[in-house]
């Protein structure tokens, strides 16, 4: 039987990273990626952190079942927060599911994915969580750059719509798990308490995929302002907190870019703010959740920050940054929100005047406090208050964006654009603050040089509702 295999990706970036990392694994064990009609193991990388991403994994899992009649021996494998939550649960329901994996036990899932291969009747739960970080980036050191794929994801469904990344862009966790437990969240259920990797060992891996052609690098954590802090040691991993770290990143040769996510605004260090007036190559953007406009409703998430601390925060940022994009979560129809609360959110983002945000209606999570916490928003106030928030966001960005029409700026290139006209063809990349911009170019090549993962001066000239269309200015470097 030849290992061939197919990922399918729910969620957030982190997620997308533990699929590209497992899918270099299993190329690296001589596992070929195949189209899903060709693939015996198929590997769903899950996404519980809403009840819509996790039902999606179960019609996912019904769609295979179907899938497998006329593909006797199909395997599954469940990866992610829902294999976390769910278990050996997925056993009983789905028989093909014969490999479950959280998000410490991925470490030993090619290991297990060999198994199965090997032995027909196998059935492997890797669902403990470790009180390390469980390193795995040495397989990224053990591979010559020619043998890793550029694009390793090959299915990513995210509620926001979110790109893929290109073939000079590169994720890089550097902690797992969260110690937060707001009182709306899975996450420390389900990617269990904060630990952070080493300081070296992050470096190792930034460094190596700068070599591999990474030419814009994201920090991935649950809450990266804590990094280092963990309880555990009682203070920072080797006297190195995130804004050390940051500085450290940014001075690798060769490494054009830095971003971070996810930041909780209670933790933020003056240090990190400075940063963005002094470090070059981190991009002027922050995704900072707020969550809720109101002091009541911040107060019963367990947020521990409150409008006037968000906001002073925003006011440090801009004047270290003046040209930051700041980006948000928002959720609507917490448990005893009321109009005046809503409101309260409205005005928030009237003042912050975010140029995007991942917006959502509450919904229970097994196990949080929030569960418990009354009275319960009915589905048609939530739906109206996330319509009429979605609409303020979508003028707000529109406004945004029309103040850049004119302005010169660099873009990483990623690929083709959907947008196509019937004339010069359009490729889409982002800004530094990470707007998406189509760019119009001449043919797929300029000058011999492919476009993918090139940066190229672009002049804005028109803002859509979403986006920005360019202009070239120079050619590609």
């Amino acid at each position: 039987m030849e290992k061939t295999f197919h990922i399918v990706t729910f969620g957030c970036q982190m997620n997308v990273n533990d699929s590209d990392w497992l899918a270099r694994a299993l190329v690296s064990r001589g596992w070929r990626q195949a189209p899903e009609e060709e693939a015996w193991l198929f590997v769903v990388n899950t996404c519980s952190v809403r009840d819509k991403p996790e039902q999606k994994v179960y019609s996912e899992l019904g769609r295979l079942d179907l899938h497998r009649k006329a593909k006797p021996g199909l395997t599954a494998a469940v990866g992610g927060c829902v294999a976390q939550q769910i278990g050996r649960g997925f056993f009983e329901r789905f028989p093909f599911v014969r490999l479950v994996f959280g998000s410490d036990g991925i470490a030993g899932a090619p290991d297990a994915a060999d198994q199965l291969a090997e032995d027909p009747s196998a059935r492997i739960a890797l669902l403990n969580f470790e009180a390390e970080y469980p390193e795995r980036d040495t397989l990224l050191r053990a591979m010559p750059k020619t043998t890793v794929p550029a694009a390793l994801t090959p299915a990513f469904d995210a509620d926001a719509g979110e790109p893929e990344a290109g073939p000079a862009q590169a994720f890089v966790n550097i902690m797992q798990g969260c110690d937060n437990f707001c009182a709306y969240c899975i996450v420390p259920y389900t990617r269990g308490r904060q630990k952070s990797r080493q300081p070296e060992a992050v470096l190792e891996e930034c460094r190596t995929r700068v070599e591999q052609g990474a030419r814009e690098i994201t920090l991935l954590g649950q809450n990266v302002n804590s990094y280092g802090l963990d309880p555990s040691r009682g203070g920072s991993r080797d006297g190195v907190g995130f804004a050390e770290l940051l500085r450290q990143v940014a001075a690798i040769p060769g490494l054009l870019r830095l971003r971070f996510t996810t930041s909780h605004p209670k933790d933020i260090d003056p240090a990190v703010i400075r940063a963005f007036g002094e470090l070059e190559n981190l991009c002027p953007s922050l995704h900072l959740p707020l969550q809720a406009g109101s002091d009541e409703v911040l107060r019963r998430m367990g947020r521990k920050y409150d409008r006037a601390r968000y906001l002073g925060i925003v006011e440090a940022l801009r004047a270290a940054r003046p040209d930051i994009a700041l980006t948000t979560d928002l959720i609507v129809g917490f448990p005893g929100e009321t109009e005046e609360d809503f409101q309260a959110t409205l005005d928030m983002m009237e003042r912050v005047r975010f140029e995007s945000s991942f917006s959502f209606r509450y919904s229970d999570r097994p196990g949080v406090a929030a569960v418990r916490m009354t009275p319960k928003i009915s589905d048609e106030v939530g739906q109206d208050r996330l319509l009429r928030l979605q609409s303020l966001q979508n003028i707000i960005t529109k406004e945004s964006l029309k103040t850049l029409e004119g302005q010169e700026t660099d873009v990483l290139l990623e690929a083709m654009s959907r947008k196509q006209d019937g004339g010069e063809p359009f490729w889409r990349g982002r800004d530094g603050g990470g707007r998406v911009v189509n760019v119009r170019v001449s043919g797929g090549l300029e000058g011999g040089v492919p476009l993918a993962g090139r940066m190229l001066r672009v002049r804005l000239v028109e803002a859509k509702n979403h986006s920005l269309l360019g202009d070239k200015v120079g050619l590609p470097w």
